[in-house]
C-alpha cells in the first residue's frame, strides 16, 4: 500500500474490520483496504434513545435458503461492512466459527446491530439445520419480529415448518422473503400457495418480480406502484445502485405486465380490507371502487396493523446472492415489524422503570470468560453494577456492557430497554434466567401485580426456553486420565453454552456420555473440544436414545425395613402404575397422583420424598435403563414408622415403582423421524428400495418442478450414515432433512433383536 502501512498495523486493522485468522488473507486484505480507503460508518457509539425506532428481529429458514447471505447484504447496505461477504468464501460476519466457514452452514445464532434509515436493527441470524433447533428457539424467545426466508424454487420446506411453529408459539409477527428469484424454477405463485397450505398462514403479496430465473431484474412495489430495477446480472454488481420509477403506463410496450400489476394491487387492497376493519371503513367511505386512488400511506398503515395482529404475513421477493431486493426488505422490516413497546410482554409492566432482562444465550471467551446475552425488557443496564438473578437467588456484578457485533463487540456506557446486550462478569447466569436490578424490585413488582388483582404471582420470572430431549448419545474418552479435569471443564462450558447438550456418567462403566440432537450436533461438539480446548478425545459409536413404557396396569406393595446404626427405618408403600393414552408423542410426560385420603395425611416433606422416588424410577426403566414415558402412577398408601428418614421413603417408593413397572410388562419406544428427500425422478426407485430396507414408511410423493419430493417416516436407528448412502445412491443429486416426529412402540421382533444386542447376545 502507498500509505506505508506495516504488516503489524494491518493485522490490527484485520481485527477492527471483523476479520479473523481463519479467513483467507486475500479476503482480509480486500476488506481491510476498503476500511483504510473509505470513511467507515461505525455503529459503535450510536444507541437509539427512541424505543419506537428499535427493531429486534431474527432471520429464520430451512437450511440453504439464504439466511446468512441475506444478513450479509443487510450489513453491507447499512454501511456496517465495506465488502460483500460470501458463504462460499468463508468471509461472512455472522458465520464466524471455523466449523461454520468450513461447512458453509450456520451452527450458532449470531447477533449484529446496525442502523437503517434512523432505525436501530438488532438482528440474529439463526441456524437452519434441525440439530440446532434450540438456537432458533432461544433467539425467537427474545425477539419482536422475524423474517422467514424461502427458496423461491422450493417454497415451504421441512425445517421452514419447524421454525414457523416456533415463531407462532411465541406469537411473533413475520415477514416472508422469497429469496433466489434468479434460480431456475423460482415461482411466486407456487411459494404463496405453499405458505397457505403448509403453514396455514395468510400471505399478503406486496411485490411482484420483474422477470424470472436468469432474467430476474427487479420488482414492483404494489403499495407505491413503483418499479425497482437493478441493472447488473452478476455477483460483481454490489446492488447499491438501482432505478426507481412509476410503473409503465398502459400505452407502453409493457401493457400486459401493467395490467397484472393493477390487478395484483386491487387484490391486495381487497385482501387487506377483509383483514382490517379500519381500512375497510376508510375504503367504503372515501374511495369506493376507485382502488387506484387509495394512498400508499394508508395502505401501508393497514398492512402494518394486519402484520402486528398476525392476521397476515407480508410477502416480498428478491435475490440476496445477486444483490437484488434486500433494501426493500430492510424498508419492510422497519415499516411492518413491531417495535419493542408494541409487544405485549406479560409481567414486565409490573417492574415499571426497574431493570428486567432475560438471559437467552451464553458463550465463553478465552480472555473475558462467560459472555451472557440479555434482552432488556424494562429499565436500563450500566456496567459496574450489581444485578439480581431471580432463578439463582443471588446477586452478581456485571463488569462490562457490550453491543454484540457477531464475534466483535463494542463497549458502551449504558443501554436502555428494548435492546439486546452482551454482558461480562455474570458467572452464575445461564440460559432462561431472569435478571432484575435488586431483590427489592421483585418485591415491589409483586406488590404492584397483587394490587392489580393478580393473585399468587410470587416472584415475577420471565418464561425461559424449552429444551428438547436429546435423541443420540455416545461415550467420550481421553487417551489418558491426566486431563480428565480439563475435559470436565470443557464439557461444563459447552453445556452452559448449549442447553441441548446433556452430559452424564454411565453408572455401570463409569464412562462420560454425550447426549445430543443428532449426528452433526455431536460431531461439531467433538470438533470444538479439540480446537477450542486442545483436547484429543475419542467418541464411541453413536447410539439412539430409546424410551420405555408399560403395556398394562399393575398394583404393587413394597416394604423397606433397614437399620442404620441405632436407628430403624420402616416404610411400606402401595401404588398402581398404568399406561397413559397417546404416550407415543415426543416427550410425553408421566403423571403422579395421590388418593384423596393419602394426600390429606402426608406432610409436604413426605410428599416431596415420594415425588423424588417416583421421578427417579421414571429416569431408568426396567428393560434397558432408558427413561420411562407415558406412565400414570397413583399412590394408595404410605406407612412410615417414627424416626424413618426421608431418603428411605424415596428409596422405598423407587423400589416399589421398579417392581410395578416390571410386573406391568415393558415396551421399548423408538424415536421415529420425518424424512423429506428431494431428488430427480430417475433416482426415485433406488431411494424407495433403500428406505424399505431401513423400515421406512412412505407417506407421500410430491412433484416440485422437475424433481420429486419424498415424504416418509423412518426409525432413527436406521438413519445412521444416511447422508453418505444417499450421496452414493444419487451421485450427490439429492438433498434431505430429518426431524423428530414421535416415539413409536417397536414390534416384538425388532424389540427382541435390540434386547439381545444390548445384552451382548447378537
Amino acid at each position: 500500500m502507498q500509505s506505508g502501512v506495516t504488516f503489524s498495523v494491518l493485522r490490527g486493522w484485520v481485527r477492527l474490520c471483523g476479520c479473523s485468522s481463519s479467513r483467507p488473507w486475500s479476503t482480509q486484505w480486500r476488506r481491510c483496504y476498503s476500511f483504510l480507503k473509505d470513511d467507515v460508518k461505525s455503529p459503535r457509539a450510536v444507541v437509539s434513545p427512541d424505543i419506537s425506532k428499535i427493531r429486534n428481529i431474527g432471520i429464520m429458514a430451512h437450511i440453504d435458503a439464504g439466511k446468512t447471505t441475506t444478513t450479509e447484504r443487510m450489513l453491507y447496505y447499512s454501511g456496517y461492512t465495506r465488502a460483500l461477504g460470501d458463504v462460499d468464501d468463508g468471509d461472512t460476519v455472522t458465520d464466524y466459527m471455523a466449523q461454520e466457514r468450513e461447512r458453509g452452514i450456520t451452527i450458532q445464532s449470531a447477533a449484529v446491530t446496525f442502523d437503517w434509515k434512523e432505525h436501530r436493527i438488532n438482528l440474529i441470524d439463526t441456524p437452519g439445520h434441525v440439530d440446532f433447533t434450540l438456537e432458533v428457539e432461544r433467539a425467537l424467545r427474545v425477539l419482536d419480529g422475524a423474517v422467514a426466508v424461502f427458496d423461491a424454487s422450493a417454497g415451504v420446506e421441512a425445517q421452514t415448518m419447524t421454525v414457523w411453529r416456533q415463531a407462532e408459539k411465541h406469537e411473533i409477527p413475520c415477514v416472508c422473503f422469497l429469496n433466489k428469484m434468479d434460480k431456475s424454477g423460482a415461482s411466486l405463485s407456487y411459494c404463496v400457495e405453499s405458505i397457505k397450505t403448509k403453514l396455514k398462514a395468510n400471505p399478503v403479496v406486496l411485490q411482484l418480480p420483474i422477470g424470472s430465473g436468469k432474467d430476474f431484474t427487479g420488482l414492483v412495489d404494489l403499495i407505491t406502484k413503483q418499479q425497482i430495477t437493478w441493472q447488473g446480472k452478476s455477483r460483481a454488481e454490489d446492488g447499491r445502485v438501482f432505478e426507481t420509477r412509476e410503473v409503465q403506463t398502459a400505452d407502453d410496450r409493457m401493457t400486459e405486465f401493467h395490467e397484472e400489476v393493477i390487478q395484483a394491487r386491487a387484490a391486495l387492497i381487497e385482501q387487506v380490507a377483509d383483514l382490517d376493519d379500519e381500512f375497510a371503513e376508510l375504503l367504503l367511505s372515501e374511495y369506493g371502487e376507485n382502488f387506484d386512488a387509495v394512498p400508499a400511506e394508508k395502505l401501508q398503515e393497514a398492512v402494518r396493523r394486519v402484520t402486528l395482529s398476525r392476521k397476515g404475513v407480508p410477502v416480498l421477493c428478491g435475490s440476496s446472492l445477486k444483490n437484488k431486493g434486500v433494501q426493500p426488505l430492510l424498508d419492510a422490516i422497519t415499516a411492518y415489524l413491531p417495535a419493542p413497546d408494541e409487544r405485549n410482554h406479560d409481567l414486565v409492566r409490573w417492574y415499571k422503570d426497574d431493570l428486567c432482562a432475560l438471559a437467552f444465550k451464553v458463550v465463553h471467551d478465552k480472555q473475558r470468560g462467560p459472555l451472557v446475552f440479555l434482552r432488556i425488557y424494562s429499565g436500563s443496564m450500566k456496567p459496574q453494577s450489581a444485578v439480581y438473578n431471580i432463578n439463582r437467588n443471588g446477586t452478581e456484578r456485571m463488569s462490562r456492557l457490550l453491543l454484540p457485533f457477531a464475534d466483535q463487540h463494542v463497549e458502551i456506557s449504558s443501554l436502555p430497554a428494548g435492546n439486546i446486550a452482551l454482558t461480562v462478569g455474570l458467572k452464575q447466569t445461564v440460559t432462561g434466567d431472569t435478571i432484575v436490578s435488586s431483590k427489592a424490585s421483585v418485591a415491589a413488582a409483586t406488590q404492584r401485580a397483587q394490587q392489580s388483582g393478580k393473585k399468587g404471582t410470587g416472584s415475577l420470572v420471565l418464561a425461559g426456553v424449552e429444551v428438547p430431549e436429546p435423541v443420540f448419545f455416545c461415550s467420550i474418552e481421553l487417551p489418558s486420565m491426566a486431563k480428565q479435569a480439563d475435559l470436565e471443564h470443557a464439557l461444563n462450558c459447552l453445556q452452559r453454552e448449549d442447553p441441548s447438550l446433556k452430559v452424564r456418567t454411565d453408572p455401570d462403566s463409569g464412562q462420560t456420555v454425550l447426549c445430543g440432537m443428532g449426528e452433526l450436533h455431536i460431531e461439531i461438539l467433538h470438533d470444538r473440544i479439540k480446537r477450542e480446548y486442545n483436547l484429543e478425545t475419542h467418541l464411541g459409536p453413536l447410539q439412539v436414545a430409546y424410551r420405555e413404557t408399560i403395556l398394562q396396569s399393575a398394583t404393587t406393595t413394597d416394604t423397606l425395613d433397614r437399620t442404620l446404626g441405632e436407628k430403624r427405618h420402616v416404610v411400606t408403600v402401595e401404588l398402581t402404575v398404568s399406561p397413559q393414552e397417546e404416550s407415543d408423542a415426543p416427550g410425553a410426560s408421566c403423571h403422579l397422583a395421590y388418593e384423596e385420603e393419602v394426600k390429606a395425611q402426608l406432610s409436604a416433606d413426605i410428599k416431596e420424598a415420594v415425588d423424588t422416588g417416583v421421578q427417579s424410577a421414571y429416569l431408568q426403566g426396567p428393560m434397558l435403563g432408558y427413561p420411562v414415558q407415558g406412565v400414570s402412577t397413583v399412590i394408595h398408601s404410605v406407612c412410615i414408622e417414627p424416626g424413618t428418614s426421608l431418603a428411605m421413603v424415596s428409596a422405598c417408593v423407587s423400589r416399589c415403582m421398579l417392581k410395578g413397572l416390571k410386573q406391568a410388562g415393558g415396551q421399548v419406544l423408538e424415536p421415529v423421524m420425518s424424512l423429506e428427500v428431494m431428488v430427480g425422478e430417475e433416482y426415485l426407485s433406488s431411494i424407495l428400495g433403500d428406505l424399505a430396507q431401513r423400515r421406512g414408511s412412505v407417506q407421500d410423493i410430491q412433484s416440485r418442478h422437475d424433481n420429486k419430493v419424498l415424504l416418509a417416516i423412518v426409525p432413527l436407528a436406521e438413519m445412521m450414515g444416511y447422508s453418505t448412502a444417499l450421496r452414493t445412491l444419487t451421485s450427490g443429486n439429492a438433498t434431505f432433512s430429518l426431524e423428530l416426529s414421535r416415539y413409536e412402540p417397536m414390534n416384538p421382533q425388532d424389540q427382541n433383536t435390540l434386547l439381545n444386542k444390548m445384552a451382548g447376545l447378537a
